[in-house]
């Protein structure tokens, strides 16, 4: 009789022991004087309240031919006349099949147009790789074109040249990269 009297005090006692042990390790872990802080929160609220913008934009669309546009920026703000954005970048795929990735640091929305600035990189499914200083994507039909001179890779060789413009072909359903104004090119077989 003594033993189960014992068993019982004990199932009693040892639960309420672990509780007080954890309530006194939470009550003494925490120092009084430091003032819990929200790790992130390491903003400038009043910036942020002050600039307009948008953090992640992201936007898709169809021309009126059929290309699909989806642009993604870091984040976006609006200017005069046209919206800012940075680390853009743009994915245009074609009905015939054709798709380009432009990437850029800077770009700007107005009237119809997406202006990549900054040193621009696009790649094709064809297997051309175009670095410019700028471009233009339309939002309205399909072309892309660079005005500032373009430094060219194919799957053929390199080529340079002042303009290039990647349209589609009016009478068959295919694009058309077409360089113009003093074309350089380098045949590799």
């Amino acid at each position: 009789m003594n033993r189960t009297r014992v068993v019982r005090w004990l199932r009693v006692l040892l639960p309420l022991l672990a509780l007080v042990m954890l309530s006194t390790l939470f009550l003494f872990s925490r120092n009084g004087g430091s003032e819990s802080r929200i790790p992130y929160a390491d903003v400038d609220a009043e910036a942020m309240a002050r600039d307009h913008r948008l953090v992640a934009p992201e936007y898709a669309g169809v021309t009126g031919d059929g290309a699909q546009l989806t642009l993604r920026a870091t984040q976006a703000s609006p200017g005069e006349g046209e919206a800012q954005a940075q680390d853009l970048r743009l994915d245009w795929q074609r009905p015939d099949g054709l798709r380009a990735d432009l990437t850029a640091p800077r770009a700007g929305v107005a009237d119809g147009t997406i202006r990549l600035d900054g040193g621009v990189r696009m790649t094709t499914s064809s297997g051309w790789t175009l670095d410019a200083q700028s471009a233009e994507a339309a939002t309205d039909r399909s072309r892309i074109a660079a005005e500032e001179g373009v430094e060219a890779e194919a799957p053929f060789g390199a080529i340079s040249a002042q303009r290039m413009e990647l349209v589609p072909d009016g009478d068959r359903n295919a694009s058309i990269l077409n360089f113009s104004g003093d074309v350089r090119l380098i045949y590799q077989p």
